[in-house]
């Protein structure tokens, strides 16, 4: 399999078991050591604006440059839902297409600003498939002269499939792209510029822990969304406690809210910057190789698998299928042996790996799901 470099594998201290990454990725060792420090600042009386907010331009450039933006282009959020929210209601008048299978993250904010009398939004059409992949064909055959914007995932949450980006962008022409990035950003290569709107938490794939995120804008976007959600600190002289509204900030600062947690941006900006240092391209190398071997492994189980097999079309998401309801039982076995997965009904178990799996894991996983032991 693809080596990763040492240092980049040491730096975390997951069960060996850990199957889990499209739910949760535990953070590194410098993530954890880079929060401790700046609350050991914080604890001494340190300048927050000087030594803590810091952290906020070293986040937002380390997020510039793994996703192709332009640094005033990107600011930090604590969420992906509240970086959708902000999109969503930035949005004024027209309609949003979004398929109905997104993750509810993907669909909240959306609902709430049609609900404000923002904008309408329409279901992408099923076609008798609810859980069909979005894919350019779809979204080109859906697209009214009403629709304004497109909102999908980069990786879908239930399948793993992977979002054909830049075919997307093709297809809705001059419409604004909204992109959920919080399942693959980090771990595989995506033309992330080809959104209008990046969004991506850092809980998951980048493994930087809850509460921080960033969301990235493209020039169309930051001329066409409103900051009908943006606070005190998105405008110009925050601190001239004058009682009078000030114009907004340029870039995405203008959708800022209220100072966030420099705990969080270090953390975000630890996660990313050791990312960086193994390099995308060979995390998602490793992904893909340690995806194979756990596809391969499940087929000899002659367990069904219902995601993508083709590494074009998928991340780091495997799915095996039980038609027979056994899922539930199988996925407690599974806890039982320390393999840590998520169970979607009584069907489907979402297996997760990252470049840190070994193959002990996935044969261990494997032999389980195949019901012997």
């Amino acid at each position: 399999m693809t080596a990763i470099p040492a240092a980049y594998v040491g730096a975390f201290g997951a069960p060996e078991g850990y199957l889990n990454f499209a739910s949760y990725g535990p953070p590194s060792s410098p993530v954890v050591s880079e929060t401790a420090r700046l609350l050991e600042l914080a604890h001494s009386g340190a300048d927050s604006g000087q030594y803590l907010h810091a952290m906020d331009r070293r986040a937002t450039g380390a997020a510039a440059r793994l996703s192709g933006f332009a640094p005033q282009n990107v600011g930090l959020v604590p969420s992906t839902s509240h970086g959708l929210f902000q999109a969503a209601f930035g949005v004024s008048g027209g309609e949003v297409l979004v398929s109905s299978a997104e993750f509810p993250a993907n669909l909240y904010p959306w609902w709430r600003a049609r609900d404000a009398g923002l904008l309408q939004v329409r279901t992408l059409p099923e076609n008798g498939c609810p859980l069909a992949p979005v894919t350019p064909e779809r979204v080109r055959a859906a697209l009214t002269e009403s629709t304004v914007a497109v909102s999908v995932s980069a990786v879908d949450f239930r399948t793993g499939y992977r979002a054909d980006l830049a075919g997307i962008r093709e297809a809705v022409g001059d419409r604004l792209l909204v992109v959920d990035g919080i399942q693959g950003f980090g771990a595989i290569e995506l033309p992330w510029d080809a959104a209008d709107v990046l969004v991506a938490g850092g809980q998951k794939w980048m493994r930087a822990g809850w509460g921080c995120g960033f969301m990235a804008l493209s020039d169309r976007a930051l001329e066409r969304l409103g900051n009908t959600l943006g606070g005190w600190t998105g405008v110009n002289q925050p601190t001239n406690y004058d009682g009078v509204q000030h114009p907004p900030l340029d870039g995405a600062a203008r959708l800022s809210v209220t100072n966030g947690s420099p705990f969080a941006s270090g953390a975000l900006s630890a996660a990313l910057e050791l990312a960086e240092s193994a390099g995308v391209e060979a995390i998602e190398a490793a992904i893909a190789e340690r995806m194979d071997y756990f596809i391969d492994r499940l087929d000899e189980a002659r367990v069904s698998v219902a995601s993508p097999r083709a590494r074009e079309d998928r991340a780091g998401i495997v799915v095996a299928e039980f038609s027979d309801g056994s899922a539930p039982a199988m996925h407690e076995r599974l806890a039982e042996a320390g393999i840590t997965a998520t169970l979607h009904g009584s069907t489907r178990i979402r297996l997760s790996v990252h470049a840190t799996t070994t193959e002990a894991a996935v044969d261990t996983a494997a032999t389980i799901l195949k019901g012997t032991s």
